[in-house]
């Protein structure tokens, strides 16, 4: 294990994470809302260990990352990116906002969008900003980001990519990893760029359209307003939940879209046909529900129905309406979509569209094998047969997703918290959602849970963020070494206990 160089790499990152927050800084000096020295400060704290670690850490990566490095490098960076963000929001609310820094901080880098601000209308626009440029920067990935922007990172890129991407399977778009990089963010800033001019059309101001551009394609869900989207009028809902779609399908489609100018791939996609079916039939079930059992007009419930479907099964966190209250049947089918998601290859979390499919696939082979042993009867998505080892680490993955949201759950009710609010509490940091029901519901921030809980919970929106395996792999990675060390010194004490004495 190399941390040389998993340690110089993740200098470079702080040094761009410094200079990403000299951005709400000059925001900051524009508004004159007087913090713009926590963000200096900040920005010089975390550029200032950027060089020190690049100047004692300084190494030849040349052949010499490999997916262990990978690993660690990933984990590394998403806990350091935490840290550092949370520095802004110390300085500025004082030290016993440590926790509370840390929660807001990994909920935007995450793209998971809970919050312990009660009143984001009362902060500063400079905070605003970070809080939307987080989300941003961590829907696609920091690592991703540093692909393509720094040379060095390239080199065991591919394993980077596949430590980081959301999905289990990583495409390749262009013979070039950092090429690949770069492509993706070019289409994730251009549909932000698309967003953002098409909410100012309509309206909206552009510092609102600013940051909710950002958030809506991180599909991060916060917001410069207290009631979230559900200030806006019935068009811009429309465009916000239009672009939420759009982030939870697989950049890889926008990208071979573009390229090839064809929608016959994109429709023949199996991930993509169910990904948007699900949207619908919940969508007309929900507005169905509250028509029914709300006495809400059509149209008006099956545009609710629709936005809040977008929202929970793309994992964005926005609100139109207390969800909440609605009918026990929307609020079922709300609940089961956070542990679907968006596509695989999307700003999307949760467990996945197209990892859904493969175990339902898996079953249906089981059961065909059940009926016919001897028949050879592959596991096929989009007309293309699935190899056994990446079956197995979907079936794997997937038991794993629900057993860590159990435990989370079991967890928070320890701590006090009521079973609805500790287990969709859980879920929805888990899957990187947002809003959860009772106590966490769309009408509540998280900002009354004891320090323990945040940090449970933010533990699980890490885990959840790098899909459950990155995390697991560098705590294993650690443990491995640290009882490496252990071993040779004991070894080394007992060479000197028996030595011969002179």
């Amino acid at each position: 294990m190399n941390y040389r160089s998993v340690i110089f790499l993740l200098g470079r990152l702080l040094l761009a994470l410094g200079v990403t927050l000299l951005i709400p800084a000059g925001i900051a000096l524009y508004y004159g809302d007087g913090v713009a020295s926590a963000f200096l400060i900040s920005a010089a704290i975390a550029g200032a260990l950027g060089v020190s670690i690049e100047s004692l850490f300084r190494t030849d990566l040349d052949g010499c990352f490999d997916r262990r490095e990978a690993f660690m490098l990933v984990a590394a960076t998403w806990v350091v990116a935490t840290l550092v963000g949370a520095l802004p929001y110390v300085f500025i609310k004082g030290p016993s906002f440590v926790v509370d820094g840390l929660f807001e901080s990994a909920s935007g880098f995450t793209t998971t969008g809970a919050s312990i601000l009660d009143d984001v209308e009362a902060e500063s626009q400079a905070l605003l900003v970070w809080r939307s440029l987080t989300q941003w920067l961590g829907g696609m990935g920091i690592i991703v980001l540093g692909i393509a922007i720094l040379p060095k990172l390239a080199i065991g890129g591919m394993e980077l990519l596949g430590a980081e991407a959301p999905g289990p399977v990583n495409e390749k778009l262009t013979p070039r990893i950092a090429r690949t990089a770069r492509a993706l963010w070019g289409i994730y800033a251009g549909l932000t760029g698309v967003l953002f001019g098409l909410l100012t059309l309509l309206g909206m101001g552009k510092f609102d359209a600013l940051n909710h551009a950002l958030t809506t394609m991180a599909t991060g869900g916060f917001s410069t307003r207290n009631a979230s989207v559900g200030v806006y009028g019935g068009a811009i809902q429309m465009v916000v939940m239009t672009f939420m779609i759009l982030a939870g399908v697989n950049f890889a489609l926008h990208f071979n879209l573009l390229r090839k100018g064809s929608l016959t791939a994109v429709i023949r996609d199996s991930e993509f046909r169910v990904y948007l079916g699900l949207i619908l039939a919940a969508a007309i079930l929900i507005g169905g529900d509250l028509v029914l059992h709300s006495g809400r007009a059509p149209v008006e419930a099956l545009r609710l129905g629709a936005f809040q479907t977008a929202t929970i099964v793309t994992t964005t966190g926005f609100s139109t309406a207390d969800f909440d209250a609605w009918p026990n049947l929307s609020r079922a089918l709300l609940l089961t979509l956070m542990f679907v998601g968006g596509c695989g290859g999307s700003t999307g979390g949760s467990i996945k569209v197209v990892r859904i499919l493969i175990v339902f696939k898996r079953l249906g082979v089981e059961v065909k094998r059940v009926l016919r042993p001897h028949a050879v009867v592959p596991v096929r998505l989009s007309g293309r047969a699935i190899p056994d080892d990446v079956v197995t680490a979907v079936t794997t993955f997937f038991f794993l997703f629900v057993a860590i949201f159990a435990f989370g759950g079991l967890l928070l009710t320890m701590l006090g918290l009521e079973p609805v609010s500790a287990f969709t509490a859980s879920a929805t940091c888990l899957a990187n959602v947002g809003p959860g029901f009772g106590e966490v519901g769309p009408a509540h921030t998280m900002s009354y849970l004891p320090a323990q809980a945040k940090l449970i919970l933010i533990t699980l929106m890490i885990v959840g963020r790098l899909e459950l395996y990155a995390v697991l792999v560098a705590l294993f990675l650690c443990g491995e070494n640290l009882a490496k060390t252990w071993s040779n010194g004991r070894r080394q004490n007992r060479r000197l206990v028996h030595a011969p004495h002179a």
